[in-house]
């Protein structure tokens, strides 16, 4: 089957060389479409820019969430299901394809595809490149040209049947999907499945950190949010004490402890993980301020700063006998 007519849209010419099956597919905000691509040059060569089968990975892009070549989402919407269709389209719609490409460049290269960007516009950023790394990509940039996409739709998912990514998300669906994290992070925890738990604590946190971006520091609704923010830090790192990434955990309460200074909990959790790489000092320190912040963990920081005097005791006894050992084997 081959049908060549004008969709309604200036610019575009699509070219039908495989039917699909059914209506075509109801969309709303938020429903994404999986498809493979092939981007060519309007030229007599028909050159090949990038082949998504080639790269071994199908696109995905989801309605309404401002993907950066826009003609992408009118040209996947006036397609069925199986469908494969030969859309030609003007340079008025393809002056982005070049940052397009080079981020899914990135991303089957296994490199972050947002590597040295500005938060900006897509546009705005155009301006910030003098190169995308990529001679082919570079001319486009240049010089914007009419471009071929051939296009394969594998199917169109409604947002409730997948799983979105964070960023996809509204600010009521992040705000509805927290608790929901949080609860399932709980219910890891019981099950002693730390590294998971930890997981669901962290997109949890994610969620809040975007939506607090759009916040002004230190007002009302900034800090509602960080009120969510700080318990479930708080149980991630938990669970990095559980799994002996210590490290982790003087990172996340330090930069916590900076926000929120009086914060008892955060201090207990840093100083166990300063016990546990031996910094000695800053750990007794570290108890010291809990049990003046919050009396009622006294008893827990003298079981604490127990067991670190008998480790570090023990570790001094073998530290002894180790620098004998060495010292006697170099007079021998």
């Amino acid at each position: 089957m081959e049908e060549t007519y004008l969709l309604n849209v200036e610019g575009v010419r699509k070219k039908i060389l495989h039917g699909g099956q059914g209506e075509l597919p109801k969309l709303q905000d938020g429903s994404k479409f999986t498809f493979h691509f092939q981007t060519l040059k309007d030229d007599f060569e028909r050159t090949v820019i990038d082949d998504s089968r080639e790269a071994g990975m199908p696109m995905e892009i989801i309605v309404g969430k401002m993907f950066k070549l826009e003609i992408w989402e009118t040209l996947l919407s006036s397609m069925r299901i199986g469908e494969v269709a030969e859309f030609w389209c003007d340079a008025i719609h393809t002056g982005m394809y070049a940052l397009v490409s080079r981020g899914m460049r990135r991303i089957t290269e296994g490199r972050d595809p947002l590597e040295g960007q500005k938060h900006r516009c897509g546009m705005g950023n155009m301006f910030d490149y003098h190169s995308t790394g990529y001679d082919d990509l570079d001319e486009l940039q240049r010089t914007p040209q009419p471009l071929i996409f051939i296009m394969e739709l594998f199917r169109v998912e409604d947002p409730s049947a997948y799983k979105r990514d964070t960023w996809a998300m509204s600010k009521e669906e992040k705000l509805a999907a927290v608790p929901v994290l949080h609860s399932e992070g709980n219910r890891l925890v019981l099950r002693r499945e730390f590294a998971q738990a930890a997981a669901k604590y962290q997109e949890a946190v994610i969620c809040l950190r975007n939506l607090q971006a759009k916040e002004k520091p230190w007002e009302d609704g900034w800090l509602k949010l960080e009120s969510l923010v700080t318990p479930l830090v708080l149980n991630y790192c938990q669970c990095q004490l559980e799994l002996g990434e210590y490290y982790e955990v003087l990172e996340h309460t330090t930069e916590l402890l900076q926000k929120h200074n009086d914060n008892a909990k955060a201090y207990f959790k840093r100083a166990k993980a300063h016990a546990a790489v031996w910094n000695e000092r800053e750990a007794r320190e570290d108890f010291q301020r809990v049990a003046h912040l919050d009396p009622s963990m006294a008893a827990a920081v003298k079981k604490e700063l127990k067991q670190l005097g008998e480790r570090m005791r023990k570790k001094h006894v073998e530290d002894r006998k180790r620098y004998r050992g060495l010292f006697q084997s170099s007079q021998g």
